[in-house]
């Protein structure tokens, strides 16, 4: 879904053909610009729910976060902190939709 999103807000998007620990899900460019996205899906009881940094010394710019028996999550510049909320006021919620989606990220 995210792929699809971001292509369709203009977005040229790339899919590593390997990880080797590089931690990147998908890498999208405006042109001059690149951003490497890691997306999790979380069992998430609640929006309190804390995450862990799994992507320490990568080169990540943001994690997706979905909660995988909802219609929500959240979108988050990666952090430092050895875990956060995802409700940390840095992370932007959306519903699982394009235009809420891309609200959040464009809010990052």
């Amino acid at each position: 879904m995210v792929v699809s999103w971001l292509m369709q807000d203009g977005w040229q998007v790339f899919l590593p053909m390997l990880d080797h620990g590089h931690k990147t899900d998908i890498l999208i460019s405006d042109g001059p610009h690149f951003h490497r996205i890691q997306i999790k899906t979380i069992e998430a009881s609640s929006e309190k729910h804390l995450v862990k940094n799994l992507w320490n010394d990568s080169h990540c710019n943001v994690v997706v976060y979905f909660a995988r028996n909802s219609n929500w999550g959240y979108v988050a510049p990666a952090f430092k902190e050895v875990e956060r909320p995802l409700n940390h006021e840095s992370h932007r919620r959306f519903t699982q939709s394009k235009n809420d989606f891309l609200k959040a990220f464009h809010k990052l």
